[in-house]
């Protein structure tokens, strides 16, 4: 099985992806909720970083750091890191403060130095504010941002005809590479009977406020 298919059936058995009727915070009436934070044990969290490594390794991207922006960042880029070293690829990390410290090492940076390629890592894109954040840290570090991996893309329009995704990489010329995406999760709909009934109105929230892709 294709791992982004393996990843949507994770999600559902961990109960981080459930379908149903969710509000989300643009107002829109969701027939699914995705909530990253429900992997939140050892076993689920070594799992997720697994799929994180395969979609940063199937990208194909050149990276040199991993940097995850506090605070959901943080837990992530550590286990991914340890993830890609099992599987033969180690590379430094950091994450950032929220606020600056003032005595002891200082600075906002905890972990390796940002240098070279950095891939940051993060759960979901939804405003961007993150990824702005992190980029105006790599760079002020004299790095390069080289990409964002998250965990799903809902591939959904924001203020505009963009998704949030599209609008990171228009705005900064950096890919943003997913471990599934919404086509990934209706392509799990319809192959799981279990779970078919759900695929009409999925299908049906994609027309109304999906994009054509993301990549």
């Amino acid at each position: 099985m294709d791992f982004r298919q393996e990843f949507i059936e994770f999600a559902v058995r961990q109960e981080v992806l459930r379908f149903g009727d969710f509000r989300t915070k643009a107002g829109r009436q969701s027939p699914y909720f995705f909530n990253a934070g429900l992997f939140n044990d050892g076993a689920a969290l070594d799992r997720l970083a697994e799929f994180y490594a395969k979609a940063i390794t199937a990208s194909g991207i050149a990276v040199d750091t991993l940097f995850g922006p506090a605070y959901k960042g943080i837990p992530l880029v550590a286990v991914i890191a340890v993830a890609l070293a099992r599987a033969g690829r180690n590379l430094p990390f950091s994450f950032n403060r929220k606020e600056a410290k003032d005595h002891g090492e200082g600075g906002s940076i905890v972990g390796a130095p940002l240098t070279g390629r950095v891939l940051i890592v993060d759960d979901v894109i939804s405003a961007g504010t993150s990824v702005r954040e992190s980029v105006e840290l790599i760079r002020g570090a004299g790095a390069t941002p080289c990409g964002v991996v998250i965990a799903l893309d809902r591939m959904e329009r924001g203020g505009g005809e963009l998704s949030a995704v599209q609008e990171v990489q228009r705005d900064y010329g950096i890919p943003v590479v997913a471990v599934a995406s919404l086509d990934d999760l209706l392509a799990f709909l319809r192959h799981h009977p279990d779970f078919r009934q759900n695929e009409a109105a999925v299908a049906n929230y994609r027309q109304e406020y999906g994009v054509a892709h993301s990549a």
